[in-house]
C-alpha cells in the first residue's frame, strides 16, 4: 500500500519508531552530507558513522510507501548520491561494520560497504575491525 504525499510518510515512519516525521529533502540532504563526508574523509566515530548512515535507511522505507510523484522527483538525485557514494566506498560484505553494530538485510547495501578514504576516530575504530587503512 502507498501512502499517498510526503508528510503522511513522514507521520508513519515517525509513528514507525524514526525520532521525528522527517521530509523527503531532510533526508536527501543528510546523505548528500554524508556522501560528502566520506569523499572527503569521515573523521567521526563509528557510531557517529552509523547513525548518519541511517539517512539512507530512511529513504529506502519511505520509497516503498511515496507516491509516483514524490519519488520520481527525487530518485535520480537519490542515485546520483548513491553511486557517489558507491565510488567513494569499497564492498566489504559489512565486515566492518558488523564488529560494530548488527548488519541489516542486504537490498540495504550501504551498510556493507565501508570508505576507501578513512581518517580519525573512524579509521581507529575500522582498523580494530581488519581493514587496513592507508597512512598516505
Amino acid at each position: 500500500m502507498r501512502v499517498r504525499n510526503e508528510a503522511e510518510v513522514g507521520e508513519l515512519l515517525h509513528r514507525r519508531g524514526w525520532r521525528e516525521a522527517f521530509t523527503v529533502g531532510q533526508m536527501v540532504d543528510n546523505w548528500a552530507w554524508l556522501v560528502a563526508q566520506v569523499e572527503l574523509g569521515y573523521e567521526d566515530d563509528v557510531n557517529e558513522y552509523t547513525n548518519d548512515l541511517s539517512c539512507r535507511n530512511w529513504l529506502h522505507e519511505a520509497w516503498l510507501l511515496l507516491d509516483d510523484v514524490t519519488v520520481l522527483r527525487w530518485t535520480e538525485t537519490v542515485k546520483a548520491l548513491d553511486t557517489r557514494f558507491r565510488a567513494a566506498t569499497l564492498e566489504d560484505d559489512g565486515l566492518a561494520l558488523g564488529w560494530y553494530h548488527r548488519i541489516p538485510s542486504p537490498e540495504l547495501w550501504w551498510w556493507r560497504r565501508h570508505p576507501k578514504h578513512l581518517v580519525g576516530e573512524l579509521a581507529r575504530h575500522l582498523s580494530r575491525a581488519g581493514v587496513v587503512v592507508s597512512t598516505d
